[in-house]
């Protein structure tokens, strides 16, 4: 039996009983096991517990209704799923299984979406490449020796190799977006406060956020009528009601009437000039489809890397303190005194990039220190907010590469923090202000690597930012590109 893996299809089939929900769980699970083992964008499988929920639906009278009925769906490594591990790719949270499930996992069952399992993710969600998970680094499914980025690397890897149609992932610098790009599939990052964040393992609590992985934008936008929403249990989260996503997408036409911002001044300087081109390239496609182009300013963007690193770095550090070794987790057992249980247990437990962000944190945090560091960055935060503000006054949305380049060598930054944490250049901007922006596919290196192309839209305008990047994606085949290793390197 044919099975389909685009979650639209997968829903009518599905409903219209051409295959079962049961069919197209196993043939998601068939993929994993053929496909992941090279890859390593799975950190757990949740088979039994899959295919029990896909003949559940199955057996229901009301699956009709259900928007995401069958489709199956992998998480990040850092949502928490009730008896499935949760480990945020860390050994402190070895062995952890959550008694309950985040909102975002609620959501997805209640709307008939069947988790398949957890993705391999950086540790706690910091970095860049995937190659700081403590299970060892994913890989890029167009080439087995590159990084699918980071730091959801799993979901977007599992996304691009087709194991799954759909996959969450968080979003704190570009964790969604820099890896879909480098995987050459759509990520979403939405307002901060339009999806709840209840269940999710907190990295940096006032920039993180859930999005979806896809192979076109209206996957994504699909996936978003089921994740938006207010959420009591999120403080965060917003009154605003949530948009019918997909319709914007439905009563979009060409881009006429859509003005692009392009900050040119940001590109001067380490992007690579397949990026550049690719980049070009896509911004006349936009102006083919009726959109007007125009140059804006982001005076203070350049600051946005080092701003980043300090509020990000300050959060971490109070946010991982609760790890230590008493309630749950990894503790080391070999400790004299309680003071030493507690340096043993995140010495060993946390990883080195993770240790290395808590110091950072924690410095810029302590008397002597706070005004110099964090408040002047929350200072800067501000500045950088105001820029997006007095170019959303001109522009409906303002678009960059994803990435300065396409995806580098595993191994290749890791003994270089700095040039790793600049793989972010064009994403942070969008977490510092709470905007939302996405990253489509728009072309490929002459080595045949993806290249990604951003938008970014005004607060709780997610609406606008996917509908012109559906505009832009109709108008061209590159969501259609597949990795051409799969067949061969893959089934090695």
């Amino acid at each position: 039996m044919d099975v389909p893996i685009d979650p639209h299809a997968i829903r009518e089939a599905v409903a219209r009983r051409e295959c079962s929900a049961v069919d197209v769980c196993r043939a998601a699970l068939d993929r994993i096991a053929a496909l992941d083992p090279p890859l390593n964008a799975f950190r757990a499988i949740a088979r039994e517990r899959a295919l029990e929920r896909a003949a559940e639906l199955d057996a229901r009278d009301d699956r009709e209704r259900l928007p995401l009925l069958g489709v199956p769906i992998a998480l990040k490594d850092n949502m928490c799923t009730r008896g499935v591990p949760t480990t945020a790719s860390s050994r402190i949270l070895e062995g952890y299984v959550p008694p309950y499930d985040a909102t975002v996992v609620k959501r997805l069952e209640s709307a008939g979406a069947v988790i398949v399992g957890k993705t391999n993710c950086d540790e706690f969600a910091m970095g860049s490449s995937t190659e700081n998970s403590a299970y060892g680094p994913t890989r890029n499914p167009w080439a087995l020796d590159r990084t699918p980025g980071g730091s959801s690397g799993g979901s977007a890897a599992a996304v691009a190799a087709g194991m799954v149609p759909l996959a969450l992932g968080s979003d704190t610098g570009g964790s969604i977006r820099q890896p879909a790009a480098l995987c050459g599939v759509v990520g979403f990052k939405p307002s901060y406060g339009r999806v709840s964040r209840y269940g999710l393992l907190a990295f940096a609590s006032s920039l993180d956020q859930i999005g979806p992985f896809a192979t076109s934008v209206r996957g994504a936008a699909l996936i978003m009528n089921t994740l938006a929403g207010h959420d009591s249990c999120d403080s965060t989260s917003s009154p605003a009601a949530a948009a019918d996503f997909t319709a914007a997408l439905d009563d979009a036409g060409d881009l006429s009437g859509i003005t692009i911002g392009v900050p040119r001044h940001l590109f001067r300087e380490g992007v690579d000039a397949d990026v550049l081109t690719a980049f070009d390239a896509a911004i006349d496609v936009t102006r083919g489809q009726g959109a007007e182009v125009v140059e804006v300013t982001l005076e203070h963007s350049p600051e946005a890397i080092p701003v980043y690193y300090v509020i990000a770095t300050a959060e971490a550090s109070a946010n991982l303190a609760r790890y230590d070794g008493v309630r749950y987790g990894y503790r080391a057992e070999d400790a004299a005194t309680l003071g030493d249980m507690y340096d043993r247990t995140r010495g060993r437990g946390f990883g080195r990039e993770v240790k290395r962000r808590i110091i950072l944190g924690t410095y810029v945090l302590s008397a002597g220190y706070y005004d110099a560091y964090y408040r002047k960055a929350q200072q800067v935060r501000t500045l950088i907010r105001r820029d997006y503000d007095r170019a959303f006054a001109n522009v409906d949305v303002i678009a960059m590469p994803t990435s300065p380049t396409a995806a580098f060598r595993l191994g290749e930054r890791t003994e270089d923090p700095v040039q790793m944490y600049l793989s972010d250049v064009f994403t942070v901007g969008a977490n510092l202000a709470g905007l939302p922006a996405i990253s489509v596919p728009c072309g490929l290196t002459g080595t045949r690597l993806p290249i990604g192309l951003q938008f970014t839209g005004r607060a709780m305008e997610d609406r606008t930012v996917l509908r012109v990047a559906h505009g832009y994606e109709r108008a061209t085949s590159w969501s259609s590109e597949r990795p051409p290793r799969l067949t061969s390197e893959l089934s090695r």
